[in-house]
């Protein structure tokens, strides 16, 4: 087990490298297997579920290699069908992304179901959906079970905006007979990415960054190289630790446009930002509650900083009622903020009410989810004493050496391995 132990109450300063984009590095990874050439993927965050992805990856004879911190050789010349192993995919939601890919280049997979953090029900009935449509079938019971003898393109509308099904279906009909048409389909920035490789891969995937993508089929893709878009979701929490925890942070690479609506909702807490070219900068900010904020697919306000925005709301002076219809256990870490003085009401499952602002006080804690984590080490440093915020290796699932970085800015916090 990982622990962090954190010293709060210290004003943050200084500047902070953004790391490749972690939704965006799997599927990619993925996507590699359907080609028989070398592809190189610049950018690569030091995550733990690139490790995992990388595991199940050899297990069907590709071969990976980090050239460098930030760097990935991936050569699927020999790919052969895999079990992939219950122990492995419960580590890993994005486990599933591997059913496309290997469907399209072997006709056939297996395997235990991806695990991921626990934040409520996350079925794969679209996935399914999808991969039918297609011409595969899949069987479900201890194991998911797919064949497909051939492919052929389709026209499909998609149970619900489902960015990994999205993800799935591509990966799946750009070696596909013929055409496919994909309607209600995710538009998130690393969608934008694995679309944008893949057509670097030689893939025909027009409609990219819209929610109506068409795919016309190619009998065979090429090596590419390609580098990860920085994190988004990465920007937004630095941004919240800097409006809470920081005099100033100035945040690049970035790209504005991925922002749009994490700046919108910061702004109408009081938060001041300046963004020039490719670098955010967050200065103190004297934050006042925002009537509501609320979760939407892209490109409304993402799921990803709902755990962090609760932090930030504690700090804001009135009510804010804080709504994720996505998933069902997202606000259930907030006893852990209570623990540590946070006035917050749970309404239902989904909403919450935050007051502040309120005192926060060091306490020793758990990491329930990647999300729930960071927003609680950021709790931890704009408190008052220590910390203690064990099963931290939840957060190095998406988060990159983040102790080391958060350092650099001034913060006391140790990483304690037992």
């Amino acid at each position: 087990m990982i622990s962090y132990e954190i010293t709060g109450g210290v004003k943050l300063s200084g500047k902070i490298k953004i790391a490749g984009n972690k939704n965006s590095i799997l599927p990619i990874m993925a996507a590699c297997l359907l080609t028989k050439e070398t592809c190189t993927i610049k950018n690569v965050p030091e995550i733990s579920d690139v490790d995992v992805m990388t595991q199940l990856m050899q297990l069907t004879g590709a071969k990976i290699e980090r050239k460098d911190k930030s760097t990935l050789t991936i050569s699927a010349q020999v790919v052969t069908p895999a079990d992939f192993p219950q122990d492995l995919t419960q580590k890993l939601r994005a486990a599933i992304l591997l059913l496309g890919p290997m469907l399209a280049r072997c006709g056939k997979v297996r395997m235990g179901h991806p695990g991921g953090d626990i934040i409520g029900r996350r079925p794969l009935d679209t996935h399914i959906q999808a991969l039918v449509a297609l011409g595969a079938k899949i069987k479900e019971g201890d194991f998911y079970d797919g064949s497909a003898k051939n492919l052929n393109g389709a026209d499909i509308f998609l149970e619900e905006a489902s960015v990994t099904a999205t993800e799935n279906v591509i990966m799946a009909a750009v070696l596909a007979a013929g055409t496919t048409t994909i309607r209600r389909a995710a538009s998130e920035p690393h969608v934008i990415d694995l679309c944008q490789f893949l057509n670097k891969m030689g893939a025909l995937i027009s409609g990219i960054g819209s929610n109506v993508l068409t795919i016309v089929g190619v009998k065979h893709l090429k090596g590419a190289t390609f580098a990860v878009r920085p994190d988004h979701i990465e920007v937004g929490t630095f941004a919240i630790l800097a409006a809470v925890a920081a005099s100033k942070l100035e945040m690049s690479p970035v790209i504005g446009q991925d922002l749009e609506m994490i700046l919108l909702t910061l702004s109408k807490f009081g938060v001041k930002y300046k963004l020039e070219k490719d670098t955010l900068t967050v200065t103190g900010s004297k934050l006042k509650a925002t009537e509501k904020v609320v979760t939407d697919v892209w490109p409304g306000f993402p799921t990803d900083l709902i755990a962090p925005m609760i932090v930030l709301a504690t700090q804001a002076k009135g009510v804010t009622i804080v709504h994720d219809w996505m998933y069902e256990s997202r606000m259930f870490f907030v006893d852990k903020l209570l623990s540590m003085g946070a006035k917050v009401e749970i309404a239902d499952p989904h909403r919450v009410l935050v007051y502040g602002p309120t005192k926060l006080f060091g306490q020793r804690l758990d990491t329930p989810d990647i999300r729930a984590g960071i927003a609680i080490v950021i709790a931890a440093l704009t408190a008052t004493g220590k910390s203690q915020i064990d099963k931290a290796e939840l957060i190095e699932r998406g988060y990159e050496n983040i102790v080391e970085r958060l350092s650099a800015l001034g913060a006391q916090i140790t990483r304690i391995e037992s």
